[in-house]
């Protein structure tokens, strides 16, 4: 059993927005102060997704055909993508990455979107509309440069890191869902559904060129030998990842060859013929199951506070909330700290450094005032 304590007005919201994503909700229960309640949830699918977790419907009935992917396939299908694009079955919602060579530019978040494309700024603009935002107030004045897509975006640190800490706030990974199921996924599951695609894997591969770019052009390569309903959608399935394969082998952009894994691993499922993504499964070494589909999101800290403890080296190495606010506090007195929350060498070696800017006593530590003081 997990728990989160939250505002007890966000009590019923924050329940149905778990529920959604999978998990048991069991009960909240007030935390002594009349303002916050501890929300208490398991793992495993809720009684509504667990009913259509083997479930695969497809109606078929002309140009109003649509494919009814369950919310488990639905997560199976994104779950894909995710270890794609961040290496993570749930994704990074606080992944930041900046590639020479890529085209995207900064790309940020659970699936990866990119400051070129214009959609980071769209994600970032909803964020800091929405009240509570965490991390808004320190967003906000980066939008600008954003929006002109400013090269010095690409290599700000202080604004990676916020990015970083931006993902600690439920509300921040809540906004990237509803971003990318937008943007992406529904898009995806609509120009899949039109061309007569319904199957798990189908649209997964689909939402994959949604994705990662260049689906138009290479459907109408590949239709060029028959349409799904011509060959039928598992041969043309096949015949588009195979074209796209081949497409990525011989790209100009040394970056999208060494994207081929990623048709590799459809390849893999074809072999396999689980076109309904039937649990579990292996995507590139990472286990797609009930349990990783319904763990907490890597790269997240839901807690501890900032200000609830001293910090320090120690064994095992501190992690959470708290360790990243400080080290975003850091990078913004200058100093090269990346925000990851986890308390280790490197970060000791700039809180010494900064102390020693201070004219205080090199320790290493931060007592609770200074974590407060550092971190605000």
């Amino acid at each position: 059993m997990e728990s989160i304590n939250i505002p007890c007005e966000d009590c019923e919201k924050t329940a149905a927005r778990y529920r959604l994503r999978g998990y048991k909700v069991l009960g909240c229960e007030p935390t002594g102060d009349g303002k916050f309640c501890k929300l208490k949830f398991a793992q495993g699918l809720s009684d509504v997704s667990a009913e259509l977790t083997d479930a695969f419907v497809s109606k078929r009935s002309g140009a109003g055909s649509v494919s009814q992917l369950t919310p488990l396939q639905t997560r199976c299908s994104q779950a894909i993508v995710n270890i794609f694009e961040t290496g993570a079955v749930l994704g990074r919602y606080d992944l930041v990455t900046v590639l020479k060579g890529d085209t995207g530019r900064l790309t940020y978040g659970r699936s990866q979107t990119s400051l070129f494309s214009g959609n980071l700024l769209v994600l970032l603009q909803r964020y800091c509309a929405e009240t509570g935002a965490a991390c808004g107030a320190l967003l906000r004045p980066y939008l600008e440069s954003i929006q002109k897509q400013d090269q010095q975006v690409d290599t700000d640190l202080v604004l990676h890191n916020i990015l970083r800490a931006a993902a600690d706030d439920l509300l921040m990974r809540e906004v990237q869902d509803q971003f990318f199921d937008q943007q992406y996924w529904q898009p995806a599951v609509k120009a899949a559904n039109s061309h007569g695609i319904f199957s798990a894997l189908g649209v997964a591969v689909v939402y994959d060129s949604h994705i990662h770019g260049s689906w138009i052009n290479l459907r109408k390569v590949v239709d060029t030998k028959g349409t799904p309903s011509q060959r039928g959608e598992q041969a043309w399935i096949k015949a588009y990842v195979d074209t796209r394969r081949e497409w990525l082998t011989n790209h100009k952009n040394t970056l999208l060859r060494k994207t081929v894994y990623r048709m590799d691993a459809f390849l893999r499922l074809i072999a396999l013929n689980n076109w309904s993504l039937t649990l579990p499964f292996v995507v590139r070494s990472e286990e797609i199951s009930l349990n990783t589909l319904n763990t907490s999101p890597p790269g997240c800290y839901d807690g501890p506070a900032v200000g609830s403890r001293a910090l320090m080296l120690q064994q095992p190495l501190l992690r959470g909330h708290d360790v990243r606010r400080v080290q975003l506090g850091l990078s913004q007195q200058g100093l090269p700290a990346i925000a990851d929350g986890i308390f280790g060498d490197a970060t000791q070696r700039l809180i010494k450094e900064w102390q020693a800017g201070g004219g205080k006593v090199q320790t290493g530590i931060l007592d609770v005032a200074t974590v407060l003081s550092l971190a605000s």
